[in-house]
């Protein structure tokens, strides 16, 4: 694919994506008043995480786009003495919200199904934690033009562990509850990184494995709605004369 369709493809991929997600955490905000009294918990964190992954997003791509409009991916600026590129500025604010995602869909889990984190869901709160340490550190070169080789891989890796460890816990007692709705939320978490591994580990081998971010964003997506549709389209029921 030419350079140029590949940039228009990826701002407009990324400027659509945008609008559905802030458009379905307005509707989530409007749709509040509709939520059964026993999902309120869930699907207040539900909002927070999708909002906390919008911000992120808004800045990753909003910087993206800005860069493509004055001067290119590789166009950078000067803060506080330090040289970066605009977009690595945006690989740090998605690195960081993505991972504090993964840590508010595990407290969903467990307001959901009425669980004790236990050893494993304390232990995903940890991998969260490392991997915040790590994207604090000097290793990642975010100013750099490429992802450096095979710092990369380490931080990204521990995000896969994340996110994996979280479906097990929702399929399994999504499973054990006849959850249908957090089933396919695990599903999807399932797709978007099948779709994500290949891109972490080959893609500066094979750029174009970069278009697998296309499928994985769209489960992303779909979670969302999957939790809009379980959540926030109920209403309570109406009180009866006498009840």
């Amino acid at each position: 694919m030419p350079a140029n369709v590949q940039m228009w493809v990826e701002i407009v991929f990324n400027l659509s994506y945008l609008a559905v997600v802030w458009g379905l955490i307005a509707a989530m905000i409007r749709g509040r008043e509709r939520v059964a009294h026993r999902d309120r918990s869930v699907a207040a964190r539900t909002m927070e995480a999708f909002t906390l992954l919008a911000i992120g997003d808004t800045g990753h791509v909003g910087l993206r786009v800005l860069a493509h409009a004055i001067g290119g991916p590789n166009k950078t600026i000067t803060w506080l003495g330090t040289t970066m590129r605009l977009t690595g500025l945006g690989d740090v604010a998605t690195s960081i919200t993505v991972t504090l995602f993964y840590v508010l869909l595990l407290t969903i889990w467990r307001l959901r199904f009425d669980k004790a984190y236990g050893w494993f869901g304390s232990l995903l709160m940890v991998t969260a934690g490392v991997r915040l340490f790590m994207l604090a550190l000097p290793f990642n070169e975010w100013g750099g033009a490429t992802a450096p080789i095979p710092w990369s891989i380490y931080r990204n890796i521990l995000l896969v562990l994340q996110g994996l460890g979280v479906a097990f816990l929702i399929l399994r007692d999504a499973a054990a509850n006849g959850d249908r709705a957090f089933r396919w939320i695990g599903f999807m978490i399932l797709v978007s990184y099948a779709c994500y591994a290949p891109v972490i580990l080959f893609v500066a081998q094979v750029p174009l494995l970069g278009m697998l971010m296309i499928p994985k964003t769209l489960a992303y997506v779909a979670v969302g709605f999957i939790a809009y549709a379980a959540m926030y389209r109920q209403k309570e029921p109406v009180p009866t004369m006498g009840a």
